[in-house]
Order: structure tokens, then C-alpha cells, then sequence
């Protein structure tokens, strides 16, 4: 068995305080041997435990620790500690395979492991996970797992995944939902294939796992510029985003008059294809899955309503007659531009001094039919923004921070906030795709 190496300690964490050091072996709590970081996080979470370390020399300490239920010990670990499991599948819509060449080595990576479904979200295929990882899911009560099930036609999930071992998904989504295992699904639609009837019969079987299955999320294939020697495949259209909607939405509402719960969620691209409004905040009870960009949009024109109505609440008079104010620059894809547009107008309604300019930028860099702002590149913001700054000149700028690697100023392609502020000779900044966010950013400091 894989030794579980320590590879720091957190100074004055309870291990540091123990004299546990980087080097020493983690080999058990309270009796479960420690294999990797998710053992590490599920064994960790009670309030007295019985830690076992091994030290360089081989001498083997047994620590009594009595600690709060939620407190960490203080172990940190890189990230190839966790031994990212990566994908058995050549999934016909995968977007790993569509991204141009010369870009950072981890892009490149396709992961398909449980355990990050658990720790950051990740949804998985179930195709390479064995007995004994279900068990462990099982045993330690690992939940929600964020399931990519795609179809529940077993022939045409082999062919999709290109995978023989793929048509198995129902097996796993009962043993989840029989042993008590909360789920998300996720659906990518491809069109001539997953599509029309088959998505009809998908969702029908998968209501069966309500509410076990909390939620499923519906989003369109993207197809970037980048597909020499994959599988043809075709974008959708305004009439099949209509029909796509007309099927989850029958689905949607047949759920929440049942069950007072919607279920299965369209991605907001579907809206914006078949040219459709965006639902209000009700749709989507609670947002089950907005971080798949399902009802983002919706969230951010609430969000952004009630900062508004709380500026006219408190009257605060924030903007004076006659002083000059910065010039704001919002950075988007074209799908959404037509929306920001209409949410910056309600702004301006409200705060009319504000001078803001809606950018939309068309991605050349994977294609014009990637239109989202979550896959803008620093190479596409300077190649059109810097000329339309010559006649339109911005003091600020703001890109999405879902175009940014989390927790970093990076772009796709390495493109850094700084590096694009440099490059443009104005000040360029991440916001989060939060309304309330956004006006803090419009108006703190917003003076010149």
C-alpha cells in the first residue's frame, strides 16, 4: 500500500504543536489506514481520534487528539498527492481534444476521479471506478457525486464515450440511490445523437432517482476550431435550442407541480440560442447547479436588482451632478452581450452618472461558435479591445472572473490581469459574476 508521505505541516495547527514534521508517514485514524487525501479528509472529520505516524527513523507514534468535529490537523500536501485519476473515455464532445496546441501542460489533463467530484465539484463518467472505490463512496458517505450520465440508452453511451464499458450507468446511479448517496447529473447535448427523443427517454429514466438524483443540468456541445481528426460533429440551432427547451421544460414542470422542484435545468446558452428569455430566480429553486452555468444569469440580474434597490433604500447619494467619474469597460462573450447590455441599462437608470461601455469580444482563439465568457483568452482581449479603445477610451476594465483560473489572475492561454493592463495601457480587473459585486466595483472607488 502507497505510503501517505506528509508533506508540511500548518505552523501552530494541532500536528505542528505535536512535533509531526514534513517527511513522516500519516498511517491511520482512529484505526483506518490513510491512503490518500480523501481519506485524509473523511477520517479526519469527528472530534476524537487516534492518530498513528510513522517517523523517518521507523519509531511509530500513537497521538490522542480530541479536537472540534470540523477542525483540520494541519497536514498539507500537493496536489499530486491526490493522484488524479485520469479519463478511460474518448468522448466524442470532449473539449480537452478541441484545445489549440502550446498551451499549459495541466489543460491538457483529463481527469474522471471520484474523489475530486467530491473535493472540487468535478463531474465523473463512473467508467473507470472499481468495486472497491463504490464501496469507499458508500462506507464514507461521500456526497453529492456530480455524475456525467449524458445518455441512459447504454449502446449510445458506448458510442459517445467511446467506451465499451461505458452503457453501464444505471447499475451505478441505483446503487447510489439505494444506499442513500445524494447525486447531480450532468447532460452534455450533442445534436443528432443524445438529443430530441433520446433526451426525452433520459429524462423520464432519470426522474426514477428523484430525489436522490437532486438535480440535472442540460448543457449544449462546444465546438471549438480546433476538431482535425474528431468526429463531425454540428453546433445547435435556434430552432433545436426551442425544442431542447420545450423537452426540459416539460420535464422541469412536471417535476416542480409533483414534487415542487424543478429537477432538470437548461443551461442558460440554451436560452440565448433559441433567443429566448432568461427565467427568473424561481426556475431554478435554489440553484442546484449554477456553477454548470445553469441560471447564472438570472442570479446576477437579481443580484444586481436588489443592490440597486438597496442604493434607492437607503438614498444614498453616491454620484454628484457635475464630477468626473471613471470610464468603465465590461469585458463579455457575444452570447451574453445582448443581456449585459440590458442589465447595464437598468444600472445606469439608477446611477446615471456611471459612464459604462459593454465589450463583446468574438473568440478567435477556439472559435466563433465558442461565444461563452467563461473561455475568453487574453489573446482575444487585446486583439480587439486595444483598437476599440482609440475611439472609445476606458480607465477601467472588467473581465469575468470566469474567464480566470480559479483563485489566480491567469487566463486560459497565461494572459495575466496585469500582463493585459500592461498590453492596453489600462487598468484591467477580475469581478465576480455576482451583481453585488459588480456595483461595489462600479462605485468603490469609482471618483477620479
Amino acid at each position: 500500500m502507497k505510503k501517505f508521505i506528509i508533506n508540511g505541516v500548518q505552523d501552530d495547527s494541532i500536528l505542528y504543536e505535536m512535533e509531526v514534521e514534513a517527511g513522516d508517514v500519516l498511517l491511520s485514524i482512529n484505526g483506518m489506514p490513510v491512503t490518500d487525501v480523501l481519506d485524509y479528509r473523511y477520517l479526519i472529520a469527528d472530534d476524537t481520534l487516534v492518530v498513528e505516524i510513522e517517523k523517518p527513523d521507523g519509531e511509530i507514534w500513537e497521538l490522542d487528539i480530541e479536537k472540534e468535529f470540523e477542525e483540520d490537523l494541519g497536514v498539507e500536501f500537493p496536489e499530486e498527492m491526490i493522484g488524479t485519476k485520469t479519463c478511460k473515455n474518448n468522448c466524442i464532445f470532449c473539449f480537452i481534444d478541441q484545445l489549440p496546441t502550446g498551451m499549459r501542460e495541466s489543460l491538457y489533463v483529463k481527469d474522471d476521479d471520484e474523489r475530486l467530484s467530491f473535493l472540487t465539484g468535478n463531474y465523473i463518467t463512473m467508467t473507470n471506478l472499481t468495486e472497491a472505490e463504490l464501496k469507499r463512496i458508500i462506507r464514507y458517505r461521500i456526497m453529492p457525486m456530480n455524475l456525467s450520465i449524458h445518455t441512459t440508452n447504454p449502446e449510445l453511451r458506448r458510442k459517445m464515450l467511446k467506451n465499451r464499458f461505458a452503457g453501464d450507468v444505471m447499475s451505478y446511479l441505483e446503487a447510489f440511490r439505494d444506499n442513500g448517496i445524494q447525486m447531480n447529473g450532468q447532460i452534455v447535448l450533442v445534436p443528432d445523437y443524445n438529443d430530441g427523443a433520446e433526451l426525452e427517454k433520459t429524462l423520464k429514466d432519470l426522474t426514477a432517482f428523484y430525489p436522490m438524483l437532486q438535480s440535472v443540468s442540460v448543457v449544449p456541445v462546444g465546438l471549438s476550431n480546433h476538431r482535425q481528426g474528431l468526429e463531425p460533429l454540428r453546433s445547435f440551432t435556434r430552432e433545436d435550442a426551442l425544442k431542447t427547451l420545450e423537452i426540459i421544460n416539460s420535464v422541469h414542470d412536471a417535476m416542480e407541480k409533483e414534487h415542487g422542484d424543478g429537477f432538470v435545468y437548461p443551461s442558460d446558452e440554451f436560452y440565448l440560442l433559441a433567443e429566448q428569455p432568461i427565467p427568473d430566480i424561481d426556475y431554478y429553486n435554489g440553484f442546484p447547479q449554477i456553477e454548470n452555468g445553469v441560471g447564472m444569469m438570472a442570479d446576477f440580474k437579481a443580484s444586481i436588482d436588489d443592490s440597486l434597490h438597496q442604493l434607492k433604500e437607503a438614498n444614498r447619494e453616491l454620484i454628484q451632478q457635475g464630477e468626473t467619474y471613471k470610464r468603465i469597460g465590461i469585458i463579455t462573450g457575444n452570447a451574453a452581450f445582448d443581456y449585459i447590455c440590458s442589465l447595464v441599462a437598468d444600472i445606469k437608470k439608477t446611477l446615471p452618472q456611471l459612464d459604462l461601455e459593454v465589450f463583446p469580444l468574438t473568440n478567435h482563439f477556439f472559435g466563433e461558435a465558442i461565444t461563452v465568457s467563461g473561455l475568453l483568452t487574453g489573446t482575444d482581449i487585446v486583439g480587439q479591445i486595444k483598437p476599440m479603445l482609440v475611439d472609445n477610451p476606458r480607465d477601467l476594465l472588467l473581465v469575468p472572473e470566469n474567464a480566470l483560473r480559479s483563485g489566480t489572475h491567469t487566463l486560459l492561454d497565461d494572459w495575466t490581469l496585469e500582463t493585459l493592463s500592461e498590453a492596453l495601457a489600462v487598468t484591467v480587473q477580475g469581478v465576480p459574476v455576482m451583481g453585488e459585486d459588480l456595483i461595489n466595483t462600479l462605485l468603490e472607488p469609482n471618483k477620479l
